[in-house]
């Protein structure tokens, strides 16, 4: 009996000063979340506002198409790859990893475009493993950007991207992150990110009244200054390192909900295994004392 209750103690032991560790790394996710979610609502009207402003410039009689928002005959792709550079997130870096393999997959019948392998810009080191294991082309890596993102910190990844769409490099850039929805809930998303086009899905939590697309609206008589061109030389830059900036910050609120999830999932658990190992503890003592006590019984017997 001793060596079995010994043992029992010291795995309640063991798990106890695991669960006190999973509480603490719950609650450190669970401050990160906030803000991190804040940081996303608070950008979403920016991008939006921005959307209408290049819609009615594109409207103008005046308007000459921008190289960012023209397609071009390049048959390669791009992708940015937005993952995390720490684990203990549960299926977050593993939901946007299978993601990535069916846009990977070819569909039946698809052109010479689609069918070519793509190359990769990855954010985080958790990007980094899967592409490396999956032998993809790495163009460049960017790490510990996820931890605590800043707007400069995306400007070289928007630059890089930009120069190669210009260049004719690429015939489309996509992005792949995980957009926040709730704190249960984050979904994998890749999506266009040049030529420019208008994402109407960019976080989920937005109204629908916002996802209206305004170049269906009617033309309004707007004076530019500058003119249109120039406008879109400076705005349109910006309005990809939005995008990016923005998938950045989806994916961080997403990765510090699905960590708050999974801490409180292994707190629980160990409060059941914890459980379950004093009820295995009280019957252990309590069946070595009942023998105890029949051998003592069984002695005093004898010796009468």
């Amino acid at each position: 009996m001793p060596q079995g209750t010994k043992t029992i103690q010291r795995r309640i032991k063991s798990i106890s000063n695991t669960k006190k560790i999973t509480k603490a790394m719950e609650m450190v996710a669970a401050a990160k979340m906030r803000k991190a979610t804040a940081s996303v609502l608070s950008t979403r009207p920016y991008s939006d506002l921005a959307w209408r402003v290049i819609a009615e410039i594109r409207r103008s009689k005046n308007y000459k198409p921008h190289p960012l928002l023209k397609s071009n005959k390049a048959r390669k792709r791009l992708v940015i790859l937005v993952t995390s550079d720490r684990g203990l997130c549960g299926g977050f870096n593993a939901q946007m990893f299978r993601e990535i393999k069916n846009f990977l997959r070819p569909a039946p019948g698809a052109s010479a475009e689609a069918a070519a392998q793509p190359d990769f810009i990855i954010l985080g080191k958790k990007g980094e493993w899967f592409a490396k294991s999956e032998k993809l082309n790495i163009v460049a890596i960017f790490e510990n950007l996820t931890n605590n993102p800043k707007f400069t910190d995306i400007k070289p990844i928007a630059k890089m991207a930009m120069e190669k769409f210009i260049q004719k490099n690429y015939a489309k850039i996509f992005v792949a992150y995980t957009d926040y929805v709730s704190t249960l809930a984050q979904k994998p998303r890749i999506r266009q990110l040049l030529p420019v086009i208008k994402d109407r899905y960019l976080g989920e939590t937005r109204e629908i009244e916002k996802h209206k697309n305004t170049e269906t609206e009617e033309a309004a008589d707007y004076l530019f200054e500058p003119r249109g061109e120039k406008l879109l030389r400076v705005i349109i830059p910006k309005i990809v390192e939005t995008q990016i900036f923005q998938a950045v910050l989806e994916s961080v609120a997403s990765e510090h909900s699905a960590r708050m999830v999974a801490m409180r999932s292994a707190t629980d658990a160990a409060d059941e295994i914890v459980q379950d190992l004093r009820f295995t503890y009280n019957k252990v003592r309590q069946a070595g004392i009942t023998r105890e006590i029949g051998e003592i019984s069984a002695g005093k017997a004898a010796l009468e």
